[in-house]
């Protein structure tokens, strides 16, 4: 997409458009990006690719994920997103099934082609030899991204859900998400289960997502009520994190005992009612600088790329690290956590970002959709494919799609596979008209 298209939506948008959650939206990937590309402390010495963390190598560094951690502020402003979304379905009859489709195929088509890319290329390494270990450690790195992708498409499939439960409970509902959630932890924790702990991907970020309703909704206008949530969230997360057996790192790492991330703790939701409450006491201060046609111009060009920019940006890491080890290590002979290694960091951000953005110029053009006037899919389509692609998501997020015997082709196909079938469509009953493209 050309920046004179930038342009010209940035000049036609809406009056009504609440500008502050498309920038809050862009905010927190970028955020995201950047954090992914700083926790990265590698190192070639001698030939050999050295792997490190920030969080493990600085520990100093953990409080520093209570500001640097922003997915909570992504599920707040999933929840106003859906919230408006489905409201306008409703308003126009549109059924849940092709209301549901049309955000799987907003969110799911442009992870198809990261799945093409990394199959065909670790399946070509290992023919040529490569080791299981290293194509493992890559293809897990950048696949990460889809860990959250997968929670946040089965919050979207349950949105119209919660909705219906705030919209009838209001706050009570949202006490409701967070007292279950704090039982799922008891339970999980208690009894060392990480199976029932992942209960909490959809507990604690459903109920995020409520916080986005009430903002939605005016049921935090006021800058008093929204630092009262702040306050609200500091005060959990520091008798959770003080008096609890929950690190203060919000980003989790490998070989800890107890993570805040994987699976999702109630920490994440305290966390959430936090930033919420900071950025919105902050949406005045915002919607006024995002007046500015510069500001507002460069939110909606991050915007009509973000999953691009979102999914894509650890594959560039990836590859710039592959390149490098592949040319002797140039750029990366830094001891990581020197102060050479710091100044150098601006630098490691910009040549990922020009990478980043070549292949957002080639592969952006996946989230730019044909309209879908088809009619509704049967009700169970979406509902399989969520679940069938959500599943596959999270496996290779977690371990990749390389084992010790070879790829694990059928994980990325069987979701590809699942994304395929939201363009199937039922046929219209005899005698009935076709639709007519184009029309409302």
């Amino acid at each position: 997409m050309d920046l004179s298209t930038v342009r010209e939506l940035a000049v036609s948008t809406p009056a009504q458009r609440n500008r502050v959650v498309d920038l809050l939206r862009a905010g927190a990937i970028v955020v995201v990006v950047l954090g992914h590309w700083l926790m990265a402390a590698v190192q070639v010495r001698n030939g050999d690719l050295e792997v490190g963390h920030l969080l493990a190598l600085a520990p100093w560094t953990h409080p520093l994920t209570w500001v640097f951690q922003v997915m909570p502020v992504f599920f707040l402003v999933g929840g106003y997103a859906n919230g408006l979304s489905w409201r306008s379905a409703r308003r126009r009859d549109l059924p849940y099934a092709a209301w549901l489709r049309a955000r799987l195929r907003r969110l799911l088509v442009p992870v198809v082609p990261l799945l093409v890319v990394w199959l065909v290329a670790t399946t070509t390494a290992w023919a040529a030899g490569v080791p299981a270990g290293t194509l493992r450690t890559a293809s897990q790195v950048a696949l990460v991204p889809t860990w959250f992708l997968a929670a946040y498409v089965v919050v979207c499939a349950v949105a119209p859900a919660t909705l219906w439960l705030w919209e009838r409970a209001g706050w009570a509902g949202a006490v409701g998400g967070v007292v279950l959630g704090c039982l799922v932890d008891l339970v999980s924790i208690g009894t060392g289960s990480l199976l029932v702990g992942f209960a909490n991907y959809l507990v604690v970020w459903a109920t995020v997502s409520m916080l986005g309703y009430a903002w939605l909704d005016g049921r935090l206008a006021g800058t008093g009520h929204k630092l009262l949530l702040a306050a609200l969230g500091a005060v959990g997360l520091l008798a959770l994190v003080g008096a609890g057996p929950y690190p203060v790192s919000m980003i989790g790492l490998d070989g800890a005992a107890l993570n805040n991330s994987f699976p999702t703790r109630v920490t994440m939701l305290f966390l959430g009612m936090l930033q919420g409450g900071v950025v919105l006491a902050c949406e005045p201060l915002l919607a006024r600088w995002l007046q500015r046609p510069g500001a507002w111009t460069a939110t909606v060009l991050v915007n009509t790329r973000i999953m691009t920019l979102y999914l894509w940006h650890l594959t560039a890491m990836v590859l710039v690290i592959g390149i490098s080890v592949l040319l002797g290590g140039p750029g990366l002979g830094v001891e990581p956590m020197a102060p050479a290694w710091w100044a150098t960091r601006p630098l490691w951000w910009a040549v990922l970002a020009l990478v980043t953005a070549g292949l957002i110029g080639l592969l952006g053009r996946f989230e730019t959709l044909r309209a879908d006037d088809s009619a509704a899919p049967p009700a169970w389509l979406p509902v399989v494919v969520t679940g069938v692609a959500c599943g596959g998501l999270g496996l290779m997020a977690a371990q990749g799609i390389v084992a010790t015997t070879g790829v694990r082709w059928w994980w990325p196909l069987l979701t590809v596979a699942a994304v395929g079938l939201l363009t199937v469509s039922p046929r219209p009953p005899v005698g009935a008209a076709a639709p007519v493209r184009g029309r409302p």
